[in-house]
């Protein structure tokens, strides 16, 4: 297969147009849409095929009921509108399916077993790498995205995760977003601010 380069429509709905949404218009996402973002995000690389993300779809008046103790003032709102909640997490123990995932080297759940700071920097990392392929998978599956921090992580882990290898990332809300509540977009780095090539 030749890679080329995505037509100018495609990369404004996946980067240059594309915001991050705080109101949400009453349209659902479906199981179906749920499912269907999975297996486009599903795709994205990670070291080793690692694959350590996890992800909860809160989307019932209860699950969203359950997850509102743990969020920040300001993201409660937009957070009980959102059609779905994301809570984008890490398993501390995706070594244990290397063999299943990594079947051509079946040395590489030694990586990990028993070394805790390599098991957690992995499993964050390519956790938050799954997460970001999570957004562009949404976005080109026609929905909105609103990811963001501002909650308890370690409450929230207590609640949804007691006595599993979880742990919470980061989260986000995902439905078709009300472009007329959108503030201005904010300032980007040029490229010579922030870059280097040698």
């Amino acid at each position: 297969m030749t890679t080329e380069a995505l037509s100018p429509a495609v990369l404004d709905t996946l980067f240059r147009d594309a915001r991050t949404h705080n109101v949400w218009r009453e349209r659902p996402v479906s199981e179906g849409d749920i499912h269907a973002i999975y297996d486009l995000m599903k795709f994205g690389p990670t070291s080793a095929n690692c694959c350590p993300a996890r992800f909860v779809w809160v989307r019932s008046d209860a699950g969203k009921e359950r997850l509102k103790p743990f969020l920040d003032a300001p993201n409660v709102n937009k957070t009980m509108a959102a059609p779905v909640t994301v809570i984008v997490a890490h398993d501390l123990e995706f070594f244990e399916a290397l063999p299943k995932l990594f079947p051509h080297d079946q040395s590489a759940r030694s990586w990990f077993a028993g070394k805790p700071a390599k098991i957690e920097s992995t499993a964050f990392r390519n956790g938050t790498l799954q997460g970001a392929y999570l957004l562009l998978a949404a976005r080109a599956l026609g929905f909105d995205c609103g990811p963001m921090s501002g909650f308890d992580n370690d409450k929230l882990d207590a609640d949804w995760f007691a006595g599993t290898p979880w742990r919470s990332n980061f989260l986000v809300n995902i439905g078709h977003g009300d472009e007329s509540k959108l503030f201005p977009r904010s300032p980007r780095f040029a490229f010579d601010e922030v870059n280097r090539i040698e």
